[in-house]
């Protein structure tokens, strides 16, 4: 190993061990931490066979319930399965259009409260069995000081605001699917730290584009997807489902990359959350 080699390597090791002291302090961020690049030549297909390779490694093995592509983990270890007989289930569904509504349905057909947050339905409010369906859209900025008032949308929030809002302390179960808006609200949900409110977080991701506001070369966007990443694991939740969909697209950022599926539906839990 040379002596470059070696200062890299020492580094690392102190970054990582910086990030380790953040976290457990809860310090709050304005920008998420960026991982190293997978090799030193910065290449797309390295960065690519990185992620590619840890969106499809499941980090814990879990009792499931399919439905779907979606799947939950109701493992014994965790606290879903007896919130779920208990009847003390919260679910909130972030999304753009009702396309799959099935699982939301079941778990309120078991007793969950499930609010779902989608800014295409045509009321602001309905409420359906143990579903609540609120016309409000989930964002990641908060509004823009400099455009008026009246031309701002109303039915806009981030996620911290609305449990405030609600006066709901914790969500057991997070689904999120948005189209490509989902890496820039991930983001904004790690650096506000509203993840230690969630037990399961189910993640729809689009790999066609960068997404919303996702700048940068096509090999940082993917390095900036595994370190979003990379922090929910930070965050002590664990990959525990991989789905790739075989009826979407072959692409990755515009083009055929190892003939991956261009949307993955993922689920993690949260191995601190508590009951």
């Amino acid at each position: 190993m040379t002596k470059a080699h070696k200062i890299t390597k020492i580094k690392m090791k102190t970054e990582k061990k910086k990030k380790k002291n953040l976290y457990s302090q809860n310090v709050s961020r304005w920008k998420i931490w960026l991982e190293p690049w997978a090799t030193e030549t910065r290449g797309l297909q390295e960065e690519a066979d990185r992620f590619l390779r840890y969106i499809s490694t499941p980090q814990v093995q879990a009792q499931r319930s399919h439905h779907g592509s979606w799947l939950l983990c109701l493992d014994r270890r965790f606290s879903l399965a007896q919130r779920i007989v208990s009847k003390h289930c919260r679910v909130y569904s972030l999304r753009l259009g009702a396309e799959d509504d099935a699982l939301e349905r079941l778990l309120a057909g078991s007793g969950c409260e499930v609010h779902c947050f989608d800014p295409s339905i045509r009321r602001a409010h309905l409420q359906e069995d143990n579903m609540w369906l609120h016309r409000l859209s989930v964002d990641w900025r908060d509004p823009n000081p400099a455009v008026p008032i009246q031309r701002l949308h109303s039915g806009s929030k981030k996620l911290a605001a609305i449990l405030s809002h609600f006066g709901h302390r914790q969500v057991d179960v997070l689904k999120v699917d948005l189209e490509s808006a989902e890496w820039k609200i991930l983001e904004n949900l790690i650096l506000e730290q509203v993840l230690d409110s969630v037990g399961l977080l189910l993640l729809e991701l689009h790999l066609q584009w960068a997404g919303f506001e996702v700048g940068g070369d096509e090999p940082s966007v993917v390095r900036y997807w595994f370190s979003l990443l990379r922090e929910l694991e930070r965050a002590h939740f664990r990959l525990y489902h991989s789905y790739s969909d075989p009826s979407k697209p072959r692409l990755f950022l515009h083009r055929n990359l190892r003939n991956t599926s261009s949307s993955f539906t993922l689920g993690w839990v949260n191995t601190r959350f508590t009951l």
